[in-house]
């Protein structure tokens, strides 16, 4: 349809930009960063489609696209950057930079891929309180949450812990799946992380019951379970769905003191998927106590 001498689509017609505006560099940095509010912005900018155009090339409703566009609400589940990235017709460099394979129709072929083309570290955090509001967003959307910690105070345990106020209050609350694996208060590994950051095996063990006990009462308003674990912590991770916000416990710092790297699944990287395996695989090691 010509409008005004400017060619504009109806919401059923394809989006198609030109080869130059996936080259432009304010595009590239917003898929490299993964905000999709600024690539639905620059097709509108670049192929003249609407809301409505790009909302049904991508699988949503016109109203998610808005509030997407108006960084309301962000992109977090890699099934929706699949969608988005096909329903736009993305070229594979510009899929790469998403953090996607190649096209489907590349990808039946059997091409070998390069690994490094698919990012999966998209933001570095200086210290989880840097990364707090990302993480509580997260968590409000969630279906599942994963937390490995060493006595999870700050993350879950208190009513003002990063995590608390993002889960449900009453029955009535969704279907969230919680698994929190602590470091067990009788074990040798306590007592050697707490003489790494000068606490008394005694004070960091109340740290670890006083949790659990408040996570216990959780049970009644969604699917909880808290396991202890009896090895020296190394990561701190927080899952919610596919992402993951990581950071280390080392000698001398605590867990939220640690940069946090948030880590996205992807099609071929490792780093979720093993981190996710290093995860199932301390559950399974450890002692079930709620």
């Amino acid at each position: 349809m010509d409008i005004g001498g400017r060619t504009v689509g109806t919401a059923l017609e394809p989006i198609e930009l030109p080869d130059w505006a996936w080259e432009r560099a304010e595009v590239r940095q917003a898929l490299r960063a993964r905000d999709m509010g600024a690539v639905f912005r620059h097709v509108q900018r670049y192929a003249g489609a609407s809301q409505a155009r790009i909302a049904a090339a991508a699988g949503m409703t016109q109203a998610r696209v808005n509030e997407i566009i108006n960084g309301r609400r962000e992109v977090s589940r890699l099934e929706v950057y699949e969608r988005i990235a096909d329903g736009l017709h993305m070229p594979d460099d510009a899929r790469h930079l998403l953090g996607l394979a190649a096209s489907r129709e590349k990808r039946s072929g059997g091409a070998a891929f390069d690994l490094t083309a698919f990012p999966e570290v998209v933001r570095v955090y200086a210290a989880q309180n840097s990364a707090a509001e990302e993480i509580q967003q997260q968590a409000r959307e969630a279906e599942e949450l994963d937390v490995l910690a060493v006595r999870g105070f700050g993350l879950i345990g208190l009513n003002d812990s990063l995590l608390r106020a993002c889960l449900p209050r009453d029955q009535g609350g969704k279907g969230l799946r919680i698994r929190v694996a602590l470091l067990d208060p009788d074990s040798g590994a306590l007592e050697r992380r707490a003489a790494e950051i000068g606490e008394s095996p005694e004070a960091l063990a109340s740290g670890v019951l006083l949790t659990e006990a408040r996570l216990r009462e959780l049970a009644d308003t969604c699917d909880i379970g808290v396991w202890r674990y009896a090895m020296l912590p190394t990561w701190r991770l927080i899952r919610t769905d596919s992402t993951m916000f990581v950071g280390a416990f080392d000698s001398g710092w605590e867990g939220h003191e640690s940069a946090t790297y948030k880590v996205m699944a992807t099609p071929h990287g490792p780093l979720y998927r093993g981190f996710r395996r290093m995860f199932e695989a301390v559950v399974d090691g450890a002692v079930r106590t709620v």
